[in-house]
């Protein structure tokens, strides 16, 4: 029987959401893309598990455009 929210597949796309959610309430950028690249890395995980692959491609390249920007944060802090 499946519960009112879904299935666990469906339990990783909340906590995907909650996760970016929470990233945008962040005001320290670095603590903004560590846990932004979170949320995204579990909207990647959720849209293989479910077929979405436009969300793959564009959480993914969150991921890539948050690993870059977190690199170019810790030169400027050398």
């Amino acid at each position: 029987m499946m519960y009112m929210f879904g299935g666990w597949i469906e339990w990783i796309g909340y906590a995907a959401s909650v996760g970016i959610v929470i990233s945008l309430l962040m005001t320290n950028m670095v603590k903004l893309r560590v846990i932004n690249s979170i949320g995204c890395v579990l909207f990647v995980i959720y849209g293989v598990l479910v077929g979405a692959y436009p969300v793959v491609i564009s959480n993914a390249a969150i991921v890539v455009i948050n690993a870059y920007q977190l690199y170019k944060l810790s030169k400027e802090k050398n």
